[in-house]
């Protein structure tokens, strides 16, 4: 038979570029077995090609998901109130394809003491890809298993995700002077309360020995969350335990002025250990017990009873209260090891890590509210409390020109100016001792199908790129795609550059807008994202003045 070396040459190329194909289909990580440190895990393809189709414009995919990597031992009975312990090790390939149990919390499902596990998003399409990677803190008494924060949208920008869970209310934070001298036999240190905080420092000592078997980069880490979460960012950032771990974080509903009154209520403070002791003495003999050897006999169910309970009764804490509900009674303990010292110690000595930091707050959270709704005599009894001495002032700026309406807007419009102030605040003084880019944002777009504005946690699923997995509760429309695509491409920069503007993630249209650093001579700007991405004031210079005054006339945190 003769051969023509024209269809010859036509079949090799053919048969080469099959292979080739064969070669790429088969570059991906959810058909192999990932060794860690405890054991063999194999994950599972996170995509199918209608997902892609349908929110990212048929991209290509190598996502593969692990869930529910165990990285700790069970916090049950014996290891209550611990630094992590170490896992037993297992033999057989664990199918990471599920959520592992939550901890315990009076509002989560699926809970339980052997809870501490995380999830792994990767676009890697082999172990030595070496892409960057997010660590994920979640708010108080929420899980790692939440649609917010899933992490596909992100990893297809070849940022890996890792999201986990952690202890939190007296699970993660009892502290007592038996504790203290367990503490102490351990790390020379009279510490106890944090336990929560270690779990965190669990996680990145995992991904240190890890994360290059997932396709990441252990030297580009990013510890990043919301709310309480931005408090494990904040104390990371602050707590020379962390160093070395981690090299940026990212802060949302976050990092304010340790002058700011707000501090009191929101999840980002902490407790001095005096008062730690002395809440955890009270539910401890709540429970009828008065050791921690008792303590760690009790069953989980019973030790839930009291352990996400508020204060309430203290005068203290009404500002906050109104703005953002009762604090915790269990939260992180002021130490002088794990959390060696105040913010403003911090702020004005320089962070244990100086390291590159975004912080932001949302339009419609601490105190701002589209719900908001005080009559004149409400809105000057508490504001007259609230601003004292400077209250003349504060009604000059803030009218309500005798209308319930006017009233309930100037409530709102102060409550927004003093969370833009104090992250603005943050960031001026950050640079007094610290050397790295502070950059801060104001979030200002409402998800639609609610209205709740621009919520508290609002703009978490654009950052992540999650939008797909919420789809079945909220119509999006082009613009939050649209919004979405700068959103996540912010953050998949500063991951992989510290700077949210380079690496090269934007896929939208035009350039993506550029988002400056804070500055050290306190220029009055933030970076508005959301509605539109350009720097805005963050307030009248007047209000400015103002609430500085009003901040430094309290004792800071």
């Amino acid at each position: 038979m003769t051969r023509d070396p024209t269809i010859m040459a036509l079949l090799t190329k053919t048969l080469a570029s099959l292979a080739l194909g064969a070669a790429v289909a088969q570059a991906q990580l959810w058909d192999k077995v990932i060794q860690t440190s405890y054991g063999p895990v194999e994950g599972f393809e996170y995509f199918n090609q209608s997902t892609l189709d349908t929110y990212f414009n048929g991209a290509e995919s190598n996502v593969t998901a692990f869930l529910g990597i165990p990285f700790a031992a069970d916090t049950g009975y014996q290891n209550r109130w611990k630094a992590p312990q170490p896992r037993e090790s297992w033999n057989d390939t664990l199918k990471a394809t599920a959520f592992g149990h939550a901890c315990p919390s009076v509002s989560s499902p699926d809970i339980s003491e052997d809870c501490l596990n995380l999830n792994i998003w990767t676009n890697a399409a082999t172990a030595d890809a070496k892409l960057p990677v997010i660590l994920w803190n979640q708010g108080s008494d929420e899980t790692s298993n939440n649609t917010w924060w899933y992490g596909g949208g992100i990893a297809l920008k070849d940022v890996i995700l890792i999201t986990f869970n952690r202890r939190d209310d007296a699970f993660g934070y009892l502290a007592t002077e038996e504790l203290n001298e367990e503490g102490y036999e351990l790390t020379g240190h009279q510490t106890s309360g944090n336990y929560g905080i270690l779990d965190q420092l669990e996680v990145l000592k995992w991904v240190q020995k890890n994360i290059a078997n997932f396709g990441g980069d252990p030297t580009r880490v990013t510890v990043a969350g919301q709310s309480f979460g931005s408090s494990q960012v904040y104390h990371a950032v602050n707590s020379p335990l962390f160093t070395g771990y981690f090299h940026g974080g990212i802060s949302q509903s976050g990092i304010r002025y340790p002058y700011d009154t707000m501090l009191a209520g929101l999840a980002t403070s902490y407790v001095n250990m005096s008062t730690a002791i002395s809440n955890s003495a009270s539910y401890i003999a709540a429970h009828n017990v008065s050791t921690i050897a008792e303590m760690r006999t009790l069953s989980m169910e019973s030790l839930l009873v009291g352990s996400a309970d508020r204060v309430t009764n203290s005068s203290i804490w009404w500002v906050t209260a109104l703005s953002a509900g009762y604090p915790l009674i269990f939260k992180p303990v002021l130490d002088d090891y794990v959390l060696p010292s105040k913010y403003i110690e911090s702020l004005l000595n320089g962070p244990a890590n100086d390291v590159p930091v975004i912080t932001g707050n949302t339009k419609d959270e601490s105190g701002a509210s589209l719900t908001t709704d005080y009559t004149v005599e409400e809105y000057e009894y508490y504001c007259g409390l609230r601003y004292g001495n400077l209250s003349t002032e504060y009604f000059e700026l803030y009218p309500d020109l005798d209308n319930d309406t006017v009233a309930t807007r100037a409530w709102n419009a102060a409550a927004r100016d003093l969370s833009l102030i104090g992250s603005w605040a943050y960031a001026t003084g950050w640079y007094k001792a610290a050397t790295s880019n502070f950059y801060t944002y104001y979030w200002t777009h409402a998800p639609p199908s609610q209205d709740q504005g621009a919520f508290h946690q609002s703009e978490i699923m654009y950052a992540l790129g999650a939008l797909y997995a919420n789809a079945d509760t909220y119509a999006f429309t082009s613009v939050d795609y649209a919004i979405q695509e700068k959103m996540s491409s912010y953050w998949a920069n500063f991951a992989k550059t510290l700077n949210p503007n380079n690496g090269g993630s934007y896929n939208g249209t035009g350039s993506l807008p550029r988002w400056s650093p804070n500055s050290a001579n306190g220029t009055q700007v933030v970076m508005e994202l959301g509605n539109q991405f350009q720097n805005v004031p963050i307030a009248k210079p007047k209000q400015v003045r103002f609430m500085m005054d009003y901040f430094h006339q309290q004792v800071p945190y």
